[in-house]
């Protein structure tokens, strides 16, 4: 702990220095745990290696149900047995929790196999990461660059001097490079810069974060007018299906009604045809046997056979009037023929 303030004591006299000589110190600090869980094959690693962290504390509850099973049988079966197989029973007893506890040891203890793993892991990153920061300091121009997550102790640090991010963006940048062309590593370049400098000035963040927030509400604007042009139109073409499917039903209903109107009306026809040469007598003396009627149903009319059955009735009806009007015109007359023949039939 002493150390850790007299570091700090040091770097804060060196900066105090630096400013006396008329020179800006500029210090920035990372975090390592940060870093390490944002890169994918770290990630994927320290899932393999939980995987057997967990198989060897599966082994151990086992050893340990195993030890106890033991003990328990000794409790229940002391009273029975000689102090020779009581002795025998807890050496064995002890020699299984002793290779337990080493087995734990080698796996999970403080130079265990876990704990080595782990380093192991974490080496080629680290390396990795002190690479970036050393050319992120030199390209930036920083003095001092801590990590947050080590045995130093930072009682307060300000979001704007944290470069972690700046480094993944290092490290990403280097895993894509072989995959990338020269036009796409430019743009990552150009957008990296541009990251880099929001990242230095939050003034410049804020400016970002609105012309970011103004590029969202505008396309918001748009799909959302798109959206709305769309169901117009999708209106408009349910309308217009309904209303030709109206049409097409009413056209193909009338049809099917006026032809089985004609079919309808065609049966009876026949029907009074047949009977009509046969003869009325011999179907009317069975009705007179039975003493009951045969009725039919009238046939359903269409509007169309409607007016025309009402043309043909108006048209017998003039038929009937002109001829009695004839007729009586023809019976004036002759009755008037007979007047006058009658007078000259006196003076003959």
């Amino acid at each position: 702990m002493r150390k850790q303030y007299l570091f700090i004591f040091l770097a804060l006299i060196v900066a105090h220095t630096s400013q006396a000589q008329g020179k800006t110190t500029r210090i920035g600090y990372i975090d390592m745990e940060y870093i390490l869980e944002n890169v994918s094959d770290y990630k994927e690693a320290k899932s393999q290696l939980e995987l057997k962290a967990q198989k060897w504390k599966q082994e151990i509850e086992a050893k340990k149900i195993e030890i106890n099973t033991l003990k328990e049988s000794l409790k229940a079966e002391k009273a029975l047995l000689t102090k020779e197989l009581i002795d025998e029973r807890e050496t064995e007893i002890k020699f299984l929790e002793d290779e337990m506890l080493g087995y734990q040891e080698k796996q999970f203890g403080a130079n265990g196999n876990l704990m080595r793993q782990k380093q192991a892991l974490a080496k080629p990153i680290q390396d990795q990461v002190f690479t970036a920061v050393q050319d992120i300091a030199e390209a930036k121009n920083y003095d001092f660059v801590f990590d947050k997550s080590s045995d130093l102790t930072m009682l307060f640090s300000n979001k704007r001097f944290d470069i972690s991010d700046q480094v993944l963006r290092v490290l990403n940048r280097t895993d894509k490079r072989e995959q990338l062309t020269k036009k796409q590593l430019k743009d990552q370049e150009v957008k990296e810069n541009l990251e880099n400098a929001i990242d230095e000035n939050p003034a410049m963040a804020d400016r970002q974060k609105a012309l970011d927030d103004k590029k969202a509400a505008r396309e918001k604007l748009i799909a959302d007018r798109k959206l709305e042009q769309e169901a117009k139109k999708k209106e408009y073409e349910d309308r217009r299906n309904a209303i030709a499917a109206e049409r097409e039903a009413k056209k193909s209903g009338t049809v099917s009604e006026t032809a089985k109107t004609s079919s309808t009306t065609a049966k009876p026809a026949a029907t009074g045809t047949t009977t009509g040469t046969t003869g009325t007598d011999s179907t009317a003396k069975p009705a007179a046997a039975t003493g009951t009627e045969t009725t039919t149903d009238p046939p359903v009319l269409t509007k169309a056979e409607e007016r025309q059955k009402l043309y043909e009735e108006r048209k017998k009806e003039l038929e009937e009037r002109r001829k009695k009007i004839l007729e009586e015109r023809e019976a004036a007359k002759k009755a008037k023929e007979a007047e006058t023949q009658k007078p000259n039939t006196t003076n003959n």
